[in-house]
C-alpha cells in the first residue's frame, strides 16, 4: 500500500530549487517515526538532495535516467511503475516522500496522505497537487507544536482515499486498475 507523506504551504508550494523552504523539527521527528522500518519511494533529485540513504528504511529511487545506478545498502533503483507494483499491492505501508513528479505519478495508487499543512504562503517552484475532497476524506487533524524557529502555525492532517474509479491503459486501451484518474498518453487525467 502506498502512502504519501508531504509538507506543503497553504498555496501548495513544497519547495524551491530542490530544497525545502522551512525547517520544522517536530515534523522531521514525525517523518522519521512514520517511515522508519518501511520502504520509502523517492525521485532521484530528492535522493540526491538528501545526500545519503535514509537509515532503517529500504530506499527506492525512481528515475527515468537509464544510466543512474547506486551501489549502496538499502537502495534500489527503479525506472517504472511495474518495478514498484509489489509495494502498491502490498498490505504493508510504503511511503512516497517526493519530489513533485513522483507525488503526481504515484498519487493515483496512493491510499493515505500524511500532510503537514503549513498555514502560510511561500514562493517556490515546486507544488503538491490540490487535494480533491471528492476523492479524499480527512480522518484526523492535529496542531503542530510551536517552536522558536518559525513564525507560522502548522497542522498534521491525514486523508484517506474515499473514491476510486477505473482507469484505461493508454498502451492497450483496456481497463487496468482502480485509481482516481485515467491515463492519456502516459499522463494522469483526473476523471469526474
Amino acid at each position: 500500500m502506498l502512502s504519501i507523506i508531504v509538507a506543503k504551504a497553504r498555496n501548495n508550494i513544497i519547495g524551491k530549487n530542490n530544497q525545502l523552504l522551512w525547517h520544522l523539527p517536530d515534523d522531521m521527528k514525525r517523518f522519521k517515526a512514520l517511515t522508519t522500518g518501511h520502504p520509502v519511494i523517492m525521485g532521484r533529485k530528492t535522493f540526491e538532495s538528501i545526500g545519503k540513504p535514509l537509515p532503517n528504511r529500504e530506499n527506492i529511487v525512481f528515475t527515468t535516467n537509464p544510466d543512474f545506478s547506486m551501489e549502496a545498502e538499502n537502495v534500489k533503483v527503479v525506472h517504472g511503475i511495474e518495478e514498484i507494483k509489489e509495494y502498491i499491492d502490498s498490505e504493508e505501508n510504503a511511503f512516497v516522500i517526493g519530489g513533485a513528479m513522483i507525488y503526481n505519478l504515484l498519487l493515483p495508487y496512493t491510499k493515505v496522505l500524511y500532510v503537514t499543512e503549513i498555514n502560510k504562503d511561500f514562493e517556490g517552484d515546486t507544488f503538491f497537487t490540490k487535494i480533491n475532497e471528492e476523492e479524499w476524506k480527512e480522518i484526523s487533524r492535529q496542531e503542530g507544536p510551536a517552536d522558536g524557529e518559525n513564525d507560522f502555525s502548522y497542522e498534521y492532517v491525514v486523508y484517506k482515499r474515499i473514491k476510486n474509479v477505473w482507469i484505461w491503459s493508454w498502451r492497450n486501451n483496456s481497463r487496468k486498475t482502480k485509481t482516481p484518474c485515467k491515463y492519456v498518453h502516459g499522463e494522469c487525467v483526473y476523471s469526474e
